[in-house]
């Protein structure tokens, strides 16, 4: 299991709660924005170079080499990874690959307090663990919060079939989020793995199992809920908002024996107006997980689209409380 060393630490001090929520709302609806403008920029960057190329001669010299293809797709792919999106950051490589995917490591907001519980969140498609770190803010201006170490991991950056094939960070790549449809497993797999890594490093560092819960958004989220029902140990819970899970059709063929998580809480919120992950994709999933004997709370947001909203953050808060309360001296 891959763990990363070093995290990097956001010091109590610096985690300060945001000035207001509508800036939180902001970042959040930010990095959003940002993953679904990458398809048109990456469309309209080659296209671009290539109408320059057709008007512009590449100097040389006699009979040396001209510009190709090749350089105006390494143009392109150099342009797009110029964003906060597509930073160089991590090694760009397919989840799905053989071979070991090198990861920085996560963003760690210890708790206020004494330790004794842990929080992992986990980023939607696009994003990065910062893209959560206001959220982490809000939850931690309550006292009830003092106890909980936050880790919020950075997806590797793989290529995104449903990004026109260029690298962002994901956690597995997307072909469509059509129900039923062809699904990276080996990259779910892989993800999953690096995630079970993370817990058991936290449990390897005095943390019961029992005070681990496991979160997300979006891509993130549906990774808590598969990698959450399917850890080698009883978690305390599992959080899944905007999401979908995943490998539904041999879910239950990645149980491990004995399904010590079958009656771990899982806390799913949706709004009804997603226009990506749709509503009734989550609805199909809550009725999938609940009938094999899951214990699923669903709570709709009317007219919320794919994003959080105060009254989600509040009960994800009121939720963790519950499944992680604080234990005081």
């Amino acid at each position: 299991m891959e763990v990363p060393s070093g995290p990097q630490l956001l010091h109590p001090s610096i985690a300060e709660p945001v000035s207001s929520f509508a800036h939180l709302m902001f970042n959040l609806r930010h990095a959003f924005a940002l993953s679904l403008l990458l398809p048109a920029i990456i469309y309209l960057v080659p296209l671009f170079l290539k109408l320059t190329s057709s008007s512009a001669r590449v100097e040389s010299a006699p009979n040396g080499p001209r510009g190709t293809a090749k350089d105006a797709t390494f143009l392109s792919s150099r342009s797009a990874s110029s964003s906060d999106i597509a930073s160089d950051t991590a090694t760009m490589s397919a989840a799905s690959s053989a071979s070991s995917i090198r990861r920085i490591a996560p963003l760690v907001i210890p708790a206020a307090g004494r330790h004794t519980a842990t929080v992992v969140f986990i980023h939607g498609l696009g994003d990065t663990g910062h893209g959560w770190a206001d959220a982490v803010s809000f939850w931690r201006t309550r006292q009830s919060m003092n106890e909980i170490k936050f880790i919020l991991p950075h997806a590797p950056h793989i290529p995104i079939t449903m990004n026109g094939g260029m690298p962002m960070p994901g956690w597995f790549d997307i072909k469509t989020l059509v129900k039923g449809a062809d699904e990276d497993g080996p990259g779910v797999l892989q993800s999953r793995d690096y995630l079970h890594g993370l817990i058991q490093q936290e449990i390897k560092d005095g943390i019961p199992a029992d005070r681990i819960v496991l979160g997300g958004f979006s891509q993130g989220g549906a990774m808590s809920i598969f990698a959450g029902l399917t850890a080698p140990v009883k978690i305390g819970g599992i959080v899944g908002l905007s999401s979908w899970l995943l490998l539904n059709q041999k879910f239950k063929d990645y149980v491990p024996d004995g399904n010590i998580n079958k009656d771990t809480p899982i806390f799913m919120g949706h709004g009804d107006r997603d226009p990506l992950v749709l509503y009734d994709l989550a609805k199909d999933s809550e009725k999938a997980l609940s009938s094999m004997g899951y214990s699923v709370t669903f709570k709709t947001y009317r007219g919320m689209q794919h994003q959080a909203c105060a009254e989600e953050l509040g009960d994800v808060e009121a939720f963790l409380s519950s499944r992680l309360p604080p234990k005081g001296h």
